[in-house]
């Protein structure tokens, strides 16, 4: 716990405002000093960065920890005009170095004078690295994230454990900018492209980490060591450093050239790049870009001053309050699942079947195989099909041993472990079965139907329905308690969200297993009811079929693909239809009309264009969408002429979404609608910074206009409602 009374002079008068919102709040990252004699006889004191915590809460850099790293750089730096010290290095506790700032203070920060006082304070405190009088080197023992590695930047020198799995600059991927220092140092010492790479390319892909030889290479440290000496091998470093007996050559610093004739085409390309890929409502990539334009200056003062003015306003804006809510989510709620049994129950799985040979169930048998390393045994109505899925699996394996992803070892035992036959009983010793047939009821009961009647009493039956009721599928089972849902998203390997659906008569064994099944796979899990389109596609269905009805009431076809572009969603309706087939769009679109003919529409003209193959959208020589087909063009118009314009079809959509969403947790879909968010976070790609469907409906006024109520509190919502 902190304390105004203690906290450093420097600090308590200038940065008052800031402290009194965070009083008491912080866990205190300690700045512990020791003083290590070198081998040449000097003398190097060691900062060493230490919450008290165990190894799962790392260092975390909040307003007191900075006022006290403040305070003994201060110290040291008196130390070293002194003659006392010949350097200062810092290190972190054990596997943690320093995760950066505190964002769980984010919400006590409430004016922007409170946010660009805290960007203010990180420039200050970690601009002392460079005042010091004597040469200064980070020792990178821990994961380095965001301020923890703009910590390290501040040094003259840096060295990393070979060992360390995560060092980035993610602040974009949570709505924020690298904002004590990184987005003015990086670029300076790596070049802009790699900048660009690390800043704002890495955390747009699912928040992609550097591992420590990919820092290495990119130039960001100096020296890598392996853990088991990695202290010592860092001092010998730094004694040979000061000795002159080692010189650190940095060959990707810019240089002239690149500052006037690379850096403005860098930057214009991922401008580009970003606008086709995002649009333009994320607001923190853009001010990235805007930051690293003016590092190529290299003047940190102007740099530093720019970072405070982009900090202070995202921290203070809605798509910031946002990100967390949604990374919270993603980093809590996906990794403790609602509903979920007690995971003694779950049995084990050492054989995996699938029924079909197909595009999914290859997909299926690679992830099965890769994650469980367990045999996997496809079947299909021809040996033909079998051997086909069976070599494209194998042809997945020998890419990830390419890549450098497996070994050599696992390669040759995975390789193995597959096979495929027509014949079923090689399914009897299957733990673990999961059909990937056409999306029929009447399929999927008579191959479930053959299946029980060969594998074990105690074996778990999986089904990768999209929309059809898990119930009705098992209902011709004699043991229908131990089938379950099992729904991926396309592509399985890359989407990270499995919806595992409960069925009336699953038990708590079945349900355990898979739950189990899950987490081996490396996916996150939210369990449902047996609803129909159970959480993801029963809201996509709702956009789509909104869409289809506009278009055929006449309304002009950019106004219906660009209706919620206001969300920053990563695809417009026709470009999602066009992704999913448009038979499977229509499949999905009928499969929620029959059972909610009131409120989701059929949409006739789908159909039609799905029966002769059209497409939706024209291509530019890059394949990425310019324009619509005249198939598409035709169906304007087609149902009759009742227009909508931009704001009545957007605000149609979203208080249809908000009501729906209200009915689907009133039918206990979910438990709460932070299981809905998740699932559209995880399963449909919807930003971050919308956090989720249901808060962006809340500041929208949809969840007021469709049941007179909200689904959050104002804080969830955004400040703009405060």
């Amino acid at each position: 716990m902190s304390s105004r009374n203690t906290t450093p002079a420097f600090v308590r008068d200038t940065y008052a405002p800031l402290l009194d919102a965070v009083v008491d709040d912080e866990v205190i990252t300690h700045s512990r000093v020791r003083d290590i004699p070198l081998p040449s006889g000097r003398t190097l004191a060691l900062i060493t960065l230490d919450n008290d915590r165990d190894y799962k809460r790392p260092n975390t850099l909040g307003p007191n920890t900075l006022a006290q790293l403040g305070e003994t750089l201060n110290e040291l730096a008196a130390r070293a005009a002194a003659g006392e010290i010949d350097a200062v290095a810092i290190t972190g506790k054990r596997f943690s170095f320093a995760a950066g700032a505190d964002l769980s203070l984010v919400e006590r920060i409430t004016s922007r004078q409170q946010a660009e006082l805290m960007a203010e304070l990180g420039h200050d405190v970690l601009g002392r690295f460079a005042t010091l009088g004597v040469p200064s080197f980070a020792f990178v023992n821990g994961l380095a994230l965001g301020g923890g590695l703009e910590v390290a930047l501040h040094c003259n020198y840096r060295t990393v454990d070979a060992s360390v799995p995560a060092i980035a600059l993610p602040e974009v991927f949570l709505g924020l900018v690298p904002g004590w220092g990184g987005a003015t140092l990086l670029p300076n010492l790596i070049g802009i492209e790699n900048a660009l790479k690390v800043i704002i390319e890495n955390p747009l892909k699912q928040n992609r980490m550097l591992k420590a030889p990919d820092a290495l290479k990119l130039g960001i440290v100096d020296r890598e060591f392996s853990p088991m000496n990695f202290l010592e091998d860092s001092l010998r470093f730094a004694d040979a450093v000061l000795a002159g007996r080692e010189k650190v050559q940095r060959p990707l610093v810019p240089g002239r050239i690149e500052r006037m004739a690379k850096w403005d085409i860098a930057l214009k390309i991922a401008r580009k790049t970003l606008n086709e890929k995002l649009g333009t409502v994320p607001l923190a990539p853009y001010r990235a870009l805007d930051l690293l334009a003016l590092a190529k200056k290299n003047d940190t003062v102007a740099g530093f001053a720019a970072e405070n003015a982009a900090l202070a306003d995202l921290i203070t804006g809605d798509q910031l309050r946002a990100s967390l809510y949604a990374f919270d989510l993603v980093q809590k709620r996906a990794k403790r699942p609602v509903g979920a049994p007690d995971k003694e129950l779950a049995n084990k799985v050492t054989k995996v079947g699938i029924i079909g040979a197909g595009l999914m169930a290859t997909q299926f048998a690679t992830l099965f195989l890769r994650r469980l390393q367990v045999p996997v045994v496809l079947t299909d109505l021809d040996q033909a099909r079998c051997d086909k899925g069976v070599e494209t699996v194998r042809a997945e394996i020998d890419k990830l041993h390419d890549k450098g992803r497996i070994d050599a070892d696992t390669r040759a035992r995975l390789r193995a472990s597959i096979s495929g036959t027509t014949d079923k009983q090689a399914f009897a010793d299957c733990d673990w079965v999961i059909e990937a047939v056409f999306e029929d009821v009447g399929v999927k009961q008579q191959v479930f139907g053959e299946i029980e009647q060969i594998v074990a009493e105690d074996a778990v039956l999986a089904t990768n329905t999209s929309s059809l009721s898990v119930d009705k599928i098992g209902a011709k089972l004699a043991r229908p308690e131990r089938l379950i849902g099992f729904h991926f998203f396309n592509p399985v390997a890359v989407m990270p969200l499995i919806e595992v659906v409960k069925a009336s008569k699953t038990d708590d064994a079945t349900l355990a297993t898979a739950m189990r099944v899950a987490k081996d796979l490396r996916k996150n899990a939210v369990i449902t009811a047996d609803r129909p389109g159970f959480v993801v596609n029963r809201v996509l269905a709702m956009v789509l079929g909104e869409a289809m009805q506009a278009v055929e009431n006449g309304t002009p076809l950019e106004i219906v693909d660009h209706s919620l572009d206001g969300i920053g969603l990563p695809m417009s309706p026709f470009e999602l239809l066009e992704l999913v087939g448009l038979k499977v769009g229509a499949h999905v679109l009928d499969s929620h009309h029959a059972p909610f003919p009131d409120r989701f529409y059929r949409s006739d003209a789908l159909h039609a264009l799905a029966e002769r193959g059209a497409k939706l959208l024209t291509r530019d020589g890059k394949d990425r969408p310019n324009g619509y087909t005249k198939d598409l063009q035709k169906v304007c118009g087609s149902a009759g002429h009742a227009p909508l314009s931009d704001a009545e079809l957007r605000e149609r959509i979203e208080t249809k979404l908000a009501n729906e969403i209200h009915i689907m947790l009133d039918e206990g879909v979910v438990s709460a609608p932070e299981d809905i968010d998740l699932c559209l976070i995880l399963g449909a790609g919807f930003p971050f910074q919308a956090g989720g469907l249901t808060p962006y409906l809340d500041r929208t006024g949809a969840s007021e206009r469709a049941f007179g109520g909200t689904f959050h509190s104002p804080t969830i919502r955004g400040l703009s409602e405060q």
